[in-house]
């Protein structure tokens, strides 16, 4: 066969492979926001759930999601930070680092089920944690930690080597080479992981129903107070989150309105997800071209 035809025929292939699943794709979230976009209210968006009646929403679960999204990421991104830097810019090849990245590797293809059952067993049983905001971000830190480690570790590695030596000609000790050099070129990256590694944390549901438990108490959002149970602010109290509900009012049947409301619930979720996406994209390529002045 003539290679210029030979080309044309993979090149046409692989032109309608991508259609397919773009149309997959656009399908099933045009399915989404079309059956869950004429439910989303300001109402629907701030009210409570109802257990027995019609017209309750999803407003203590969006602020849980996000308060435990808060938790997990500040836990998470300093550590993986550390760890990112220390294997990228510290750590010599040897057996030890070899298993230190093959452990990483396994545990960023762990189940969610799993790591929500290891929560289970070790913040909530173990810690005596119970089921809490606290138990659940720890439980999405062990989910996100490896993921955000290894994109710190690419990030890094993808900053040119002939930068490090500048820095260091310029009379920068290693330190202040990868601090003041290094992680300023590699920061659009970094930042694009978080924000990925952030939409991925705020549509777990498997991890969460084990650790940050399937209830979600009455709030009194005048009380800032986190030492106080009804607080909003309180890491000890169990938070049923957005993904969680959406389980739960499909998977018990016991609200009247749980079409409208899981439709609508999903809506907001994809549109979140969404935005975490678009806004990876956005500050990413802002960064990017801050920092290289492109």
């Amino acid at each position: 066969m003539n290679p210029k035809v030979a080309d044309k025929i993979a090149t046409t292939v692989l032109y309608i492979v991508s259609g397919i699943i773009i149309i997959i794709l656009a399908s099933l979230l045009g399915y989404i926001l079309f059956q869950g976009l004429p439910h989303i209210s300001w109402h629907f968006l701030t009210s409570p759930a109802q257990s027995f009646e019609a017209g309750g929403g999803i407003g203590i679960q969006l602020f849980n999601s996000f308060y435990l999204l808060l938790l997990a990421m500040l836990i998470s991104t300093p550590i993986s930070l550390g760890a990112g830097i220390y294997l990228s810019e510290y750590a010599k090849k040897n057996w030890l680092t070899d298993v230190i990245r093959t452990s990483i590797e396994i545990l960023s293809s762990l189940p969610s089920v799993v790591v929500g059952l290891f929560g289970f067993l070790i913040f909530v049983l173990q810690f005596k944690f119970g089921f809490s905001i606290l138990s659940g971000a720890l439980a999405l830190t062990v989910f996100n930690l490896p993921l955000l480690t290894r994109n710190v570790e690419d990030s890094l590695r993808g900053v040119e080597y002939e930068q490090r030596e500048a820095g260091l000609a310029l009379g920068l000790s290693r330190w202040e080479t990868v601090l003041h050099v290094v992680i300023p070129e590699a920061l659009p990256g970094i930042i694009t992981g978080m924000i990925l590694g952030a939409g991925r944390v705020f549509g777990e549901a498997a991890a969460l129903i084990y650790t940050a438990g399937q209830s979600a108490p009455a709030l009194d959002f005048t009380d800032w107070n986190p030492a106080n149970i009804a607080s909003p602010l309180n890491p000890f109290r169990p938070a049923e989150t957005l993904v969680v509900h959406i389980w739960k009012i499909n998977s018990e049947g016991i609200q009247p309105d749980a079409v409208a409301v899981s439709a609508g619930a999903s809506a907001v979720l994809v549109l979140a997800v969404l935005l975490f996406n678009l806004g990876a994209r956005y500050f990413g390529n802002r960064l990017f071209k801050k920092m290289t002045a492109s």
